[in-house]
């Protein structure tokens, strides 16, 4: 599928971009609610008693638009912005691991090599995804930020949020500059470059397992796609989620504490099992959300790698 040249690589790797950002659209309308869930219960253990109490809360005093789907343009940013470079870049490793152990033909790179290649395409996604989901964080979470900061101090009588996202980035861009749009950027990568070696790996592990003799891993159909894109979430969330819980601390607070005094002050004050909180909407939500993903990925890469022949 990728040929040899530099023109041919510019034209493998827009396709790939292409590819990643209509995936990752079509990722965060499936998946958005649940990631907001994660995200309150993640960084506000103690207000909610489980998936389905916090989903009923939110929904009860915020709605659908306004609630489930806080943070709806910062996270279609965030994705688009990780997945077209994600898979972007993950092409372009692909092609280096290939170099590294001597394989012209990607199609015979090893699990191993491929996981690899999706470690290595993890920290220049990073830094697109760092800034867009830090917003993304604390509009989800803002109803309680706010509720906090009233207990705290004098109310106003006023508890709906209102902010948006252009006036929360001109807020931290004026009282942090431009470091603060970045605040969570090595637990990003924490999270990330390991997350995506096993999301690769298990994509592409499960691809090969329904592989026929005489097939491709291109041929399996977009049913076993799916089944591929969802293991692969469920192997990446299922390792990274105690560093994605204190990435989401640190951003919803804007920490300037590093990612282990962090990680430490919550075992000590709250167990281990605080590094978990949120784990069951984001399983639930990364099995569609995934399968959506690769599915549009692979068939929309298919699909212009054959009208751009």
């Amino acid at each position: 599928m990728h040929g040899t040249g530099e023109a041919s690589g510019l034209k493998t790797g827009m396709i790939d971009f292409v590819a990643g950002c209509l995936g990752g659209v079509a990722l965060v309308y499936v998946s958005q609610p649940m990631d907001t869930v994660k995200v309150k219960m993640q960084t506000f253990p103690g207000l909610y008693k489980g998936l389905v109490n916090c989903t009923v809360q939110t929904f009860k005093r915020d709605g659908i638009v306004r609630g489930l789907y806080a943070g709806t343009l910062p996270a279609v940013v965030a994705n688009v912005a990780e997945n077209s470079v994600l898979f972007a870049a993950y092409g372009a490793c692909q092609q280096l691991v290939g170099r590294t152990v001597h394989k012209q033909n990607l199609t015979e790179l090893s699990t191993l090599e491929n996981a690899t290649a999706g470690f290595l395409a993890a920290f220049f996604s990073s830094f697109t995804l760092c800034p867009t989901e830090l917003i993304k964080c604390k509009l989800q979470a803002l109803r309680e930020t706010q509720s906090q900061a009233q207990a705290a101090g004098p109310a106003d009588g006023k508890s709906r949020p209102t902010i948006s996202s252009y006036a929360l980035v001109s807020q931290i861009l004026r009282t942090e500059g431009i470091p603060g749009m970045f605040r969570g950027l090595t637990s990003t990568f924490a999270r990330e470059m390991p997350g995506y070696f096993f999301f690769f790996g298990g994509y592409e592990m499960t691809r090969e397992f329904y592989t026929k003799p005489g097939q491709t891993k291109d041929d399996i159909g977009p049913l076993r796609t799916m089944v591929a894109g969802a293991v692969g979430g469920v192997a990446l969330w299922t390792v990274i989620f105690p560093a994605d819980v204190i990435k989401s601390r640190i951003q919803v607070y804007s920490m300037r504490a590093s990612m282990t005094q962090v990680g430490l002050d919550i075992f000590r004050k709250e167990g281990v099992l605080a590094f978990y909180n949120g784990l069951l909407p984001t399983i639930v939500r990364t099995i569609p959300a995934t399968a959506v993903l690769f599915v549009v990925y692979e068939y929309t890469k298919k699909t212009l790698t054959k009208l751009l022949e």
